[in-house]
């Protein structure tokens, strides 16, 4: 009678392995979709990242519904190869309204979207940080390598987008980024293809912090620099650490621009080290006779390796 009942209890224990184990499988997708009206997996992307395995070998996609999410969404660094689709910038927002002034919460803090993970590609959607104009807040904040945003917009005014990460490479493709002030900021190497970048207020529209060690910083190539209204006096950047990489290929600027372009953030120092440079402007913002005598005018093979992401990016043309 005991062996009998020890041969049912393992018999019992090895069918609720199995049904645990399928039931664990099942728990991760390749096809995630969020909506908020519950007709999808999940309703917010906080419950999406359940659904999403550590560090898989696998390509996961999430489908975002049209919908506001008002979420402050990490996307944590044991994810990768995600990609994140909306239903279009005017009709998938991931909104949030933190500012640096919210109990002292500072800067980095503030982030609407913060991607830790690397491999990650979001498409047709808009990451927004609606905070009043009280200081600082960040819509996008990146740690993670390998990043790529297509047709995203980027909402915000003082610190849009923050790409941090030293060594981490971002790639930004038919996207529109606006703010106020040093909203491209951070150390991170980032190619902007075909954005239009609007000003929102007389003010710098770059802050690198690239470090010494590090060839490229920010490259804007075939992009729009726009203004608001009213906006009259916008610089192409300023060093947010003294060697700062930024370059503009063959970009529109608008007559926001200031003639001289850079500014030194007051420290004459930094026009030693600061790496600033620009070819094939135009627009009535494109004034290179009149750009800072530190800032340097590429010749046409410095162009072509500053637009090249092989050479940017080190890695292979799967990011051409």
């Amino acid at each position: 009678m005991f062996k009998k009942r020890l041969t049912v209890v393992m018999a019992l224990l090895a069918l609720l392995w199995v049904v645990c184990m399928t039931a664990s499988a099942a728990e991760y997708k390749r096809e995630i979709h969020i909506n908020p009206d519950g007709s999808g997996d999940c309703t917010t992307f906080a419950e999406a990242m359940e659904y999403i395995r550590a560090y898989m070998d696998y390509d996961v996609t999430v489908h975002i519904a049209p919908g506001i999410y008002k979420e402050k969404v990490v996307v944590p660094s044991w994810l990768r190869n995600v990609t994140f689709i909306g239903a279009g910038p005017d009709s998938t927002v991931i909104t949030y309204d933190h500012h640096a002034n919210i109990d002292k919460m500072g800067t980095f803090r503030t982030y609407t979207l913060k991607c830790e993970g690397s491999d990650i590609t979001f498409r047709d959607l808009t990451i927004e940080n609606n905070a009043p104009r009280l200081g600082q807040a960040v819509a996008l904040h990146t740690e993670g390598d390998h990043l790529r945003f297509v047709n995203c917009h980027f909402l915000g005014n003082q610190d849009t987008v923050f790409t941090a990460g030293d060594r981490c490479r971002v790639c930004f493709e038919d996207c529109y980024i606006e703010g106020t002030t040093d909203f491209i900021f951070g150390p991170a190497t980032a190619l902007f293809r075909h954005c239009d970048i609007v000003s929102k207020a007389d003010s710098y529209i770059t802050a690198a912090s690239t470090p010494a060690d590090v060839a490229y910083g920010y490259v804007f190539e075939n992009c729009r620099l726009l203004a608001g209204e009213g906006v009259e006096k916008v610089y192409l950047g300023r060093p947010w650490r003294p060697y700062a990489s930024t370059v503009f290929v063959n970009c529109y600027m608008d007559s926001h621009i200031v003639p001289t372009g850079w500014h030194n953030w007051n420290d004459p120092a930094n026009e030693q080290t600061a790496r600033y440079g620009e070819y094939g402007s135009t627009g009535p913002g494109a004034n290179a006779e009149q750009r800072a005598s530190w800032a340097h005018q590429l010749t046409p093979e410095e162009a072509a390796a500053a637009t090249d992401p092989a050479t940017i990016f080190a890695i292979s043309s799967v990011w051409q």
